[in-house]
């Protein structure tokens, strides 16, 4: 429905006149750090290094997590008591090599994890640690047989085991092909043959353990047949062509199939199933029973079938199927219910994603939860509690919160209260949850929640450096306005500079621009910048939840559909007009920024609505479908069907460029290639357009993640908002 005004909220929960905002001036404002591209990139971390990966003990007792509390790169083991007390660190100061990953033994006495590429075992008390491997290597996935008597781990592609106290390592497949790449940068440098996860798309485990411990199910990815791409790397003494497997949309993606190893044999069998180049794993996962669940989607995200394998058997039974055309990525999930005979289904039958029942005896999906709001991932079941938890982007589209029903669907209840985004983790008695927790103003914490009603959460970790808190952070307004077009209304995220002056114009950056921002939650290394942007800088520093976006229902996410950088800019331009009725605005002084598919919106914004905005920078933009990534079928199609989405690159408009515009991008971005960028850049210069290009030698998609990339490209940003906007009032 359409509105006739802006409603401004605060937190969520409150509605706020217009006129209170900036009313607090600097005067009254605390004594504070100023904030810096330098400090936001370099040295001890200011936002910290979060607390990952929970686990909770079998007694739920304890939790384990892996933690730096120096804001140093590299984490190690911590574990606290189920009530918070007793945090402590269980590796002494002196083992410094970080602990990438561990798992509890089933008595929770002790905890098994992996440093430097070699499997030790701690006591849950402390102590020195006792190495059951040496050889090193690059180890990964770590689990222990549900008998508790076998360890299993990933290497070189390969599933290895040996017993839980150490003792003869046994090679349980032999599969892993290399990879034809010489130089190990990029999200497609991956083995040519391995055990493991799909390149794109799959939450599942890369292998699941069947309750009986005989057998375990893996994912299996041959790459063989998919194209080459190649790169030039300029890294080494001489310039190397570094060769990836990466197919792009219509052409050959890589084989991806379920296997089954006997443990006792290690002899590898497949479960037949249709269309594995085309096909990702959406659950790998057995139900207490031993029966397997294989939950499948297509790359185009068009049907998803569910699939069972009785115990003993390799012959996968088709127990339901779904098939819409309209869909794009699509955020579904599976998991057996406790009592190991349903599933539960994250789906989208209808406008909303919703949990819905299904069994292998009774296929027709019964929805659980309700009909107004959007579920996040799995279901979770407790079988202590017989109870089915779950993440909800009610009350409101900004958050995500835990909430807990019975195994019926009765008795709903909301669970968390502190407002933000929560990832939970359940403990097995089903009494205490933890939760990776942040908001607007907070980086990523643990805390521990009480399952019962009136509880609240209970901060464990702290993990910013000591002049965080001394940052006056801007809390900021949501705010939702009218849409050009004839979608729901559209929902704003908005920075305001501290103590504005309400009589005099400020600049507007809109970023970063994506799908899914206008979230209570700390967006990382981004987050610190927009804070940064609208404190030292005094831009108003806006994000638009443009279309493709969850939390608005079916229509308005799959408007999205072959439409990248079409009706998702008119989504912007309507944020841009309401913001110039605002009387402290200035209206000439419009900024545009983001990365990849933000790049994207970028680079369309200046050249499709040339004069919307004044200035932008696109980060890695996506400009050209030919190149789009193997899971990008799912916004594109293929062009063999859809030849026309692929008719809408970039270079075509490049003549109506007359906004500043740069372009940052990695050299060595395999996502989308640096090449992509380097043509619109000719096609630019061909034309005579002004324009700016920064690049990194060795960066990747992820153009952020070397510190000294960060500071230098962070402040070419900066740097050209500064440049054609001017920063702060006018």
């Amino acid at each position: 429905m359409m509105m006739s005004s802006p409603v401004l909220l605060r937190r969520g929960t409150a509605v706020v006149a217009l006129a209170l905002l900036g009313a607090v001036p600097l005067a009254a404002q605390p004594a504070r750090t100023p904030l810096t591209i330098e400090r936001i990139t370099t040295g001890r971390s200011l936002i910290g290094i979060a607390p990952v990966a929970p686990s909770w003990s079998p007694t739920s007792r304890q939790l384990a997590f892996l933690w730096n509390d120096a804001g140093l790169p590299g984490r190690t083991i911590w574990v606290v008591q189920h009530d918070g007390s007793g945090l402590r660190r269980l590796l002494d100061a002196s083992s410094t090599a970080p602990v990438s990953e561990m798992t509890w033994l089933p008595r929770g006495d002790s905890l098994l994890f992996m440093q430097s590429g070699n499997i030790h075992v701690v006591a849950a008390s402390g102590g020195t640690p006792r190495a059951l491997t040496s050889d090193g290597g690059d180890k990964s996935d770590l689990s222990l047989s549900p008998d508790g008597s076998t360890l299993a781990w990933l290497s070189n592609g390969d599933l290895f085991a040996m017993p839980r106290a150490g003792g003869t390592v046994r090679q349980l497949t032999r599969v892993a092909v290399a990879p034809i790449g010489s130089v190990p940068l990029g999200t497609y440098f991956r083995r040519d043959v391995e055990i493991g996860s799909a390149t794109w798309g799959s939450d599942a485990p890369p292998y699941a353990w069947s309750p009986d411990s005989r057998t375990i199910a893996v994912q299996y990815v041959d790459r063989r047949n998919v194209p080459t791409l190649r790169i030039p790397y300029y890294g080494d003494t001489a310039p190397v062509l570094n060769q990836l497997r990466r197919s792009a949309p219509g052409q050959v993606n890589e084989v991806r199939r379920v296997g089954l190893v006997d443990v006792a044999t290690a002899s590898l069998a497949f479960v037949p199933l249709p269309d594995s180049s085309i096909t990702r794993t959406v659950t790998l996962d057995y139900a207490s029973t031993g029966t397997l669940l294989i939950d499948r989607e297509t790359d185009d995200a068009i049907d998803r079938t569910v699939f069972v394998v009785a115990p003993g058997s390799r012959d996968a039974r088709r127990i339901w199927h779904d098939h819409r055309d309209t869909r794009i990525y699509n955020d579904v999930a599976s998991a057996w219910d406790s009592d190991g005979r349903h599933i539960l289904l994250t789906g989208d039958l209808e406008d909303r994603y919703r949990v819905y029942r299904i069994s292998p005896a009774d296929t027709t999906p019964r929805a659980l939860t309700p009909a107004t709001s959007d579920i996040g991932g799995a279901a979770i079941a407790n079988a202590a509690t017989k109870s089915i938890f779950w993440v909800s982007n009610a009350p409101r589209p900004s958050e995500r919160h835990l909430w807990q029903m019975r195994a019926d669907g009765s008795r709903m209840r909301q669970i968390t209260s502190m407002a933000g985004t929560h990832v939970p983790f359940i403990a097995p008695d089903g009494r205490t949850v933890a939760l990776l927790t942040s908001n607007d103003t907070t980086p990523p914490e643990l805390y521990l929640l009480t399952v019962a009603p009136g509880a609240t959460e209970r901060r464990i970790t702290r993990s910013q450096a000591p002049d965080f808190s001394a940052t006056r952070w801007v809390q900021p307004e949501y705010v939702t306005v009218p849409s050009r077009t004839a979608t729901p209304p559209i929902h704003l995220r908005v920075i305001y500079p501290p103590g504005m002056d309400r009589t005099k114009k400020y600049p507007v950056l809109l970023g970063p621009v994506y799908s899914n921002t206008v979230r209570n939650r700390w967006a990382g290394t981004y987050a610190t910048l927009q804070q940064y942007l609208a404190i030292e800088k005094g831009y108003i520093v806006v994000q638009v939840d443009v279309r493709g976006s969850t939390g608005y229902g079916r229509d308005f996410r799959e408007k999205f559909l072959m439409d990248w950088g079409g009706e998702d800019l008119e989504d912007l331009a309507s944020a841009v007009d309401y913001l110039k009725t605002l009387p402290f605005v200035a209206a000439d002084r419009f900024g545009i920024w983001g990365s990849s598919y933000g790049g994207t919106l970028t680079v369309y914004s200046l050249l499709r609505k040339p004069g919307l905005f004044q200035a932008g920078v696109a980060g890695a933009p996506a400009t050209d479908p030919f190149y789009f990534g193997s899971d990008d079928v799912a916004i594109a199609r293929r062009p063999q069907t859809h030849p026309e989405t692929f008719k809408r690159g970039a270079l075509q408009y490049a003549g109506n460029l007359r906004d500043h515009l740069l372009i940052i991008h990695g050299m060595q971005d395999d996502v989308v290639p640096f090449a992509t960028s380097v043509a619109l850049a000719e096609e630019f210069m061909r034309l005579g357009k002004n324009f700016d290009f920064a690049f990194a030698p060795a960066a990747t998609h992820g153009w952020t993640q070397r510190p000294y990339y960060a500071r230098y490209l962070l402040t070419r940003l900066v740097d050209h908002f500064d440049r054609y906007l001017g920063p702060g009032s006018r």
